[in-house]
């Protein structure tokens, strides 16, 4: 039982190391050697778990990216309005960005603009947060009556970007100072809470027509 517990630890055990020299070497500078030993494992497991670094960071990509994408879906499935959703996506934000998901993201967004397989690996896991962002976006569409000219999958597409091209901003040290990156995304929910006051008037008045037209109907 010992055995097998910890045969079943050992790829975590890898990808926690390659998680951590990943923040500290970056993708270019890393290695198995020094994976293997700070998880504490032989190199051979390495190769024997994951077959290359590459396959290694690819899985290790897949489970951070997994892991966030539950929490985001969640969060955006909740009943609250959608300036309060994309605020706490705003939130998750600096957690990512403190944990160093977004750091481990990065890399292997640069990483995939010579390496075929990484870009064709992060192509596949950003679609999903561009798939729940497009879901967001039609729920906004039937909320607000129309996007304006944009379509639910363009805005999708535009927050998407937004997001990834200020967390690039970010990790290179551009602070509040120079641009304000982060008070910039914030005003976005503003935006939306704005659309969503404004949406929620006609909205009321119908109600209140209504209302009165049973009322006279009743009296009559």
């Amino acid at each position: 039982m010992a055995t097998q517990a910890a045969e079943l630890d050992t790829p975590s055990s890898i990808l926690t190391a390659a998680r951590a020299r990943l923040l500290v070497d970056g993708y270019a500078g890393l290695s198995t050697r020094k994976i293997a030993q700070e998880a504490g494992v032989p190199l051979s497991q390495v190769h024997y778990h994951f077959g290359s670094k590459r396959g290694m960071v690819l899985a290790l990509l897949e489970a951070e990216n997994r892991r966030r994408l539950t929490r985001q879906s969640a969060m955006y499935a909740q009943d609250a309005p959608l300036s309060r959703r994309y605020e706490q996506a705003c939130d998750f934000l600096e957690d990512d960005l403190e944990s160093g998901f977004v750091r481990v993201l990065q890399e292997m967004i640069a990483a995939g603009w010579s390496e075929p397989e990484i870009a064709d690996a992060a192509r596949n896991l950003l679609g999903g947060w561009y798939d729940l962002l497009n879901e967001v976006a039609t729920e906004a569409a039937d909320v607000f009556g129309g996007l304006g000219p944009f379509s639910p999958l363009e805005v999708a597409t535009l927050i998407g970007n937004l997001f990834i091209g200020s967390e690039a901003m970010l990790l290179l040290g551009f602070d509040r100072h120079r641009f304000p990156i982060r008070s910039s995304l914030r005003r976005i929910g503003e935006v939306i809470r704005v659309a969503e006051q404004r949406a929620a008037i006609p909205i009321a008045k119908q109600t209140a027509t209504k209302s009165a037209s049973r009322t006279t109907k009743a009296t009559s």
